[in-house]
């Protein structure tokens, strides 16, 4: 995808189904489609590819509107259908899916995830020299579980609050807090760090 010039054609595919898609699907596009983009960006580093995928997704997500609709949690099956494409994209690339080495994802953890460190810190009792850069952490978040992974890079990376992320994801938000303490939990593991009393905010 990189160095071709700008595929539109899912932007004018949606644009040009404008008057017979139901308002039902724009209001699921407006709702999701800038939190599909930054997490995809995320994961691929470019803007352009970003755009191409999250664009195709919808696309697709248009041709089978009636089918997303009729499933008992669409939300759930629009988010792991979008998953396995940025999956299948990082794996045509050669990277594994949450790979570190794309500057987007470094960059959007260093800038953004100053709160899980400081949590971190407040919460393990213990001087821990790995998470002063805050690069452990990072390489730990790498590792974790697909939902778990998810979570943490919707919440901390992108700063999303617990209810949006329940959205995006189509999980409720009690999933999204018990996965954020299972997170924790398996970081502060993988890390060799001993966990303290458990003050994981019930947003």
């Amino acid at each position: 995808m990189t160095g071709q010039p700008p595929d539109d054609t899912g932007e004018r595919a949606l644009h040009d189904s404008s008057d017979v898609m139901p308002q039902t699907f724009w209001a699921f596009h407006e709702l999701y489609h800038q939190a599909y983009f930054e997490y995809t960006f995320v994961q691929l580093g470019q803007q352009l590819a970003t755009d191409q995928l999250v664009d195709q997704t919808f696309v697709f997500l248009a041709v089978i509107w009636s089918d997303v609709t009729a499933q008992e949690n669409p939300e759930a099956f629009a988010w792991t259908l979008h998953k396995e494409r940025v999956a299948a994209e990082l794996q045509a690339r050669g990277r594994l899916a949450a790979a570190m080495e794309t500057m987007a994802f470094e960059r959007a953890i260093r800038a953004d995830c100053k709160p899980i460190l400081d949590s971190f810190r407040a919460e393990f009792r213990a001087q821990v020299t790995e998470l002063e850069d805050g690069m452990g952490l990072y390489a730990a978040m790498a590792r974790l579980p697909e939902r778990q992974f998810d979570v943490m890079v919707l919440q901390y990376a992108l700063g999303f609050p617990t209810r949006k992320t329940a959205l995006v994801m189509g999980v409720c938000e009690a999933t999204v807090r018990s996965t954020r303490r299972a997170a924790k939990r398996r970081l502060a593991a993988d890390l060799g760090l001993e966990l303290g009393e458990d003050t994981d905010d019930e947003e």
